[in-house]
């Protein structure tokens, strides 16, 4: 905890250095981003796209999960909604990453035996593992952990046009759906996009190109 403490004292400092800046915060948000990521402690959406305060509204959970409209009592329905018709975001990024512990468990349930309530959440993975299970069969180890969390993330991506603001905005062209996995090992984001059915490194890209690469519709592109 004393690192925690210290991190206050120093933000109290800065607060005071910077108060217009954080008087203007308080009078409302306009983020422009919902980001929909995992809660793994190494994975911050602020520090991956170097966002300021008040610029993403975030949602994460155990394995960045979306649950089908009305599958989940939990906040992530609330959250989707607040986001797209109250906050009018105009983008929603789900993004998993590289060697993530939620879906490693997905993949191997027998690990979650004294987990009940994990193995339950991650009970809205299932498609997902069906995926792996019935169409990458001849992937072990690494390598089937890597296409698992690619395709959770177009999975997931497929759960949030089930959501009736989502589906509104986007029969409107008022929100567009971003699919990103970020890569531990090299601080690179691959994103998916409809149009070439693939993931691919955004800093290899050129910025306009990068800001076009989205998701219509996963089941009606081909998965490279």
């Amino acid at each position: 905890m004393d690192h925690l403490l210290s991190g206050l004292h120093q933000f109290h400092t800065q607060f005071g250095r910077e108060k217009d800046f954080y008087s203007k915060l308080a009078g409302g948000q306009h983020p422009s981003v919902l980001f929909i990521g995992c809660s793994d402690s190494r994975v911050d959406p602020s520090i991956i796209t170097q966002s300021g305060l008040g610029e993403l509204f975030v949602m994460r959970n155990a394995g960045n999960i979306v649950p089908c409209y009305g599958a989940s009592n939990g906040g992530e329905p609330a959250t989707i909604e607040y986001a797209v018709s109250a906050l009018g975001v105009t983008d929603i990024v789900v993004c998993g990453h590289s060697g993530c512990g939620a879906i490693q468990a997905m993949l191997n349930p027998d690990s979650m035996e004294k987990l009940p309530l994990v193995r339950g959440w991650l009970n809205h993975a299932e498609a997902t593992r069906r995926i792996i299970v019935e169409n990458y069969a001849n992937l072990t180890g690494e390598d089937q952990l890597a296409a698992a969390v690619s395709e959770h993330v177009l999975v997931q991506i497929e759960n949030l046009q089930t959501h009736p603001a989502v589906a509104v905005k986007l029969q409107r062209g008022e929100v567009t759906l971003h699919a990103w996995v970020y890569q531990m090992t090299s601080g690179e984001v691959w994103a998916y996009s409809s149009d070439d059915g693939k993931f691919t490194a955004l800093t290899d890209l050129p910025p306009e190109e990068a800001g076009r690469r989205k998701v219509g519709n996963p089941r009606q592109a081909k998965r490279k």
